[in-house]
């Protein structure tokens, strides 16, 4: 097996800090299953970027040329966006959400490294996201997702500054997307 050329992907952040950032994203994906989406809200940073784009099925001539295929946002929100879409959801008039949701977020395989920015880390990490709604409505996310988070003078010592999401899957079978991921 090869060993990573880029000694980017081999920085080490001490343990304890990899802990500290694991339970603060532990922390964020509580409150996400238990809809306290205002507490939520409250862990981003005012510049959050928020992020999902679609995965394709690239073809090997673009592979071998490292050409990324286009893509589609799925997501592209900051938060004033992540904002109305809370309050949509506190209206209760939210027919996507009726009934609500009910989701679990499992995330593992967690990185934590640094990034050129004093006190923000990149955080690589798998998830899968559980929805199910209704009787018989389920839905699987699988994917990796890209955060950047920010030490910060706040109840937990961090705030989500990036998240950038790409799903495993190439067509979302799902009826709707109002989750967070």
């Amino acid at each position: 097996m090869n060993a990573p050329t880029s000694t980017r992907h081999t920085q080490m952040v001490a343990r304890e800090l990899r802990d500290e950032i694991e339970h603060f994203l532990l922390i964020e994906a509580e409150l996400l299953d238990d809809w306290k989406f205002r507490d939520w809200l409250g862990l981003l940073s005012d510049d959050v970027e928020y992020l999902m784009r679609t995965t394709t099925n690239a073809q090997t001539r673009d592979r071998r040329k490292s050409v990324a295929p286009p893509t589609t946002w799925i997501f592209n929100d900051g938060k004033f966006h992540l904002e109305r879409r809370v309050a949509r959801l506190e209206t209760g008039m939210a027919w996507a959400e009726e009934p609500p949701s009910r989701t679990r977020h499992l995330i593992t395989n967690l990185r934590v490294r640094p990034t050129d920015t004093e006190g923000e880390y990149e955080v690589r990490l798998n998830y899968l996201l559980y929805r199910a709604q209704k009787e018989r409505d389920e839905t699987f996310y699988a994917g990796m997702r890209l955060d950047r988070v920010r030490k910060a003078d706040s109840p937990l010592g961090w705030v989500l500054c990036r998240r950038e999401t790409t799903l495993d899957q190439v067509v979302v079978n799902s009826h709707n997307l109002s989750v967070f991921f």
